[in-house]
């Protein structure tokens, strides 16, 4: 009898946890379910408010490229005053600027701090959500607000790399040699594939003064010495090789010495 009891209980028991496991899988599924519809339904929602604002915004920015119209003239239009969507108009600029030079940008940068687009962009610079501050570190640089280039030094140092990769791009686009200068005194590791990302920001930005770099090879960041090393080794920067050859005599970095002795060796050639 008492064998009995216990195998009854053992499979209550049994029962009761395949239950409350369907019973769970079930509430998983309903919520992953609204979840997706959710998700589904703000994406709708979003594509039809980019297609309704969309023309608004072209025709506006379009206005402000080439008929010479200023904030105080589009503001006292009806459509801005449904133009709720300023991220929309933030991209919009962004990548009309990224395109545009000369008077045509200035007039871009003109309208994005006349319409207060830019403090958008500061509150996203000073979000705690590292993919938001990135967005805000972008628009700034994009739009030469150099005023930002301190904090941006700040950021290069912290310890999400994304961000710090940012900043450090930023620096470049804001204040060319300067921006790349600073990392002599960088603390973190910057391994080789964030190193040729900064190479590559230095090329894009069409940097004439050069003077500076050798201070990179001071630095008691050996990553950061190597960033300096592959610099000069990128733009051919003969003029460094006494500060290269100066380092190898220096340095007692076996791996170091054999990157410095390559590229005194290429600046030969």
């Amino acid at each position: 009898m008492g064998k009995h009891y216990i195998f009854y209980k053992y499979n209550i028991a049994i029962e009761s946890i395949l239950l409350y496991a369907t019973l769970l899988f079930i509430g998983i599924a309903i919520f992953i379910f609204l979840l997706t519809i959710y998700s589904r339904s703000k994406k709708n929602r979003t594509e039809l408010m980019i297609a309704k604002y969309n023309p608004i915004i072209e025709e506006i920015l379009m206005s402000v490229l080439f008929a010479d119209a200023n904030y105080e003239t589009i503001k006292s239009r009806s459509e801005i005053e449904v133009l709720f969507l300023n991220e929309q108009m933030i991209v919009s600029i962004m990548n009309l600027h990224e395109n545009y030079g000369g008077v045509y940008a200035g007039k871009l940068r003109k309208f994005y701090i006349e319409s207060d687009l830019i403090q958008d962009s500061y509150a996203k610079f000073r979000n705690s959500k590292w993919e938001v501050k990135c967005k805000g570190i972008k628009e700034l640089a994009e739009m030469n607000v150099s005023e930002v280039f301190d904090e941006l030094v700040s950021y290069t140092n912290v310890d999400n790399q994304t961000v710090a990769i940012t900043a450090i791009n930023a620096c470049i686009k804001l204040d060319g040699t300067n921006g790349i200068i600073q990392l002599s005194k960088h603390i973190h590791h910057i391994d080789v594939w964030t190193q040729l990302n900064i190479i590559d920001a230095l090329k894009r930005s069409d940097i004439d003064n050069v003077d500076g770099i050798e201070l990179l090879l001071n630095s008691e960041n050996d990553t950061v010495v190597s960033l300096g090393l592959k610099i000069i080794q990128a733009f051919r920067l003969s003029n460094f090789r006494p500060s290269v050859l100066e380092f190898i005599d220096q340095t007692k970095q076996s791996t170091l010495k054999k990157e410095a002795d390559k590229v005194s060796e290429l600046l030969l050639n």
